[in-house]
């Protein structure tokens, strides 16, 4: 058995194994997510069987978007024009021709879990709500450069900003989604507020270094599975860990609490990331609103090419040399689906989408257990745990 040891943003050690992975979740029981992503299964995660369409889930996330929204709404509206209008595109709540719209804000988990992080603390949902509105703006704001700077032209099923507006446009609402995080939170004019945005700011920085980490690894012929995950820890795990206890700081809780809601957070972002790394080679675009293989059109190192690699024998052999080749290709660009079908199909030959999913599995595992030392209502744990499961078995 191969392993390798990572440790996260809030100094939590994980380690984890190419060829062999646990099966048993929080409680002994086995985990197995409904995911075709992951495997073909129609099995659900955890004790109870929670499934992922979870109706107490999905009111959960319903309330997050719900009481952050108007918020949000204002927030962006202080813009100037036209950053204001382009934002309200990207946000779902306008069309191209600005006009009103319900699109696809997408998931609300960081909202929900800033709420929630607030009830953790004894305090009001309502006190998370300028935490989830900070963290969701510089969720947006990560998101409208990624997409630029990956080529995506498709997001949430609609077209991204850089491509309905320009990369200009793209550049300047993302950065100054960016700073009306920091402004939302400052305003508050509290101690808390200030320990929030440090906590903000660092996770900002974190991401950053993930991105960046993310793009320098397109252009390498191999990464390591630490590397991977450390970058996946940066890009994913550092904001949901800060969502998860932005509104507990701002409830006034102790940094111990925090820091421990923190760490289920982190370790949450990184099962979050493995399952979007397998919806990113192998999820439907009907439910993803992105391109067949969307992943692997983009030379991506994700978990489950770098676990590919990093296994050995004929098809990771056959594999590494077809992805070298392919950094080489002037006409990479014009592959059919055939070819990517294949590169997807040694992945999964290879073990990489196996041990990816077992590994969102495990990290799943690892963020419930830090739950365990955190004081908090019983009724706001068990949403933490059923917020963790959607995310194992979400398909988009």
């Amino acid at each position: 058995m191969t392993t390798t040891t990572t440790t996260g943003t809030t100094g939590v050690t994980s380690t984890t194994s190419i060829t062999s992975t646990a099966r048993t979740g929080t409680r002994g029981e086995p985990v197995n997510p409904g995911n075709p992503a992951v495997e073909n299964t129609d099995a659900s995660v955890g004790a109870a069987g929670r499934g992922m369409e979870k109706a107490d889930t999905v009111a959960l996330l319903e309330r997050g978007r719900t009481m952050s929204t108007p918020a949000l709404r204002a927030a962006v509206d202080r813009l100037a024009a036209p950053m204001d209008t382009v934002a309200a595109y990207h946000f779902g709540w306008i069309d191209a021709q600005g006009h009103p719209a319900d699109g696809d804000g997408g998931k609300a988990v960081r909202p929900a879990l800033a709420l929630l992080s607030a009830e953790a603390a004894g305090a009001a949902p309502e006190v998370g709500i300028p935490g989830a509105v900070a963290v969701e703006l510089v969720h947006n704001f990560s998101l409208l450069h990624d997409d630029l700077m990956d080529g995506d032209e498709q997001r949430r099923h609609r077209d991204t900003v850089w491509k309905v507006h320009g990369p200009a446009q793209a550049i300047l609402v993302g950065d100054a989604l960016f700073a009306l995080a920091n402004e939302v939170l400052l305003e508050l004019g509290t101690v808390e507020a200030g320990r929030a945005t440090r906590r903000l700011t660092t996770a900002s920085r974190k991401l950053i270094d993930g991105q960046a980490q993310d793009i320098s690894y397109e252009h390498r012929e191999r990464v390591s599975v630490e590397e991977c995950l450390e970058m996946e820890g940066n890009k994913t795990g550092a904001l949901l860990a800060c969502a998860v206890s932005i509104g507990a700081v701002l409830g006034g809780a102790d940094d111990r609490t925090a820091d421990k809601l923190e760490e289920y957070g982190y370790h949450l972002g990184l099962a979050f990331q493995a399952v979007d790394d397998l919806l990113g080679i192998w999820g439907d675009p009907e439910s993803t609103g992105k391109q067949t293989w969307s992943d692997l059109r983009q030379r991506k190192k994700s978990l489950p090419v770098v676990a590919a690699l990093a296994a050995g024998g004929p098809a990771s052999e056959q594999l590494a040399e077809l992805l070298a080749a392919d950094a080489k290709s002037s006409d990479f660009e014009n592959f059919s689906e055939e070819e990517f079908a294949a590169r997807a199909a040694l992945i999964e030959e290879a073990g990489g989408r196996r041990w990816t999913a077992d590994e969102a599995r495990r990290q799943h595992a690892v963020a419930i257990r830090a739950l365990d030392d955190v004081d908090m209502p019983q009724r706001v744990r068990e949403q933490l745990v059923d917020l963790a499961d959607f995310v194992v078995v979400r398909k988009r």
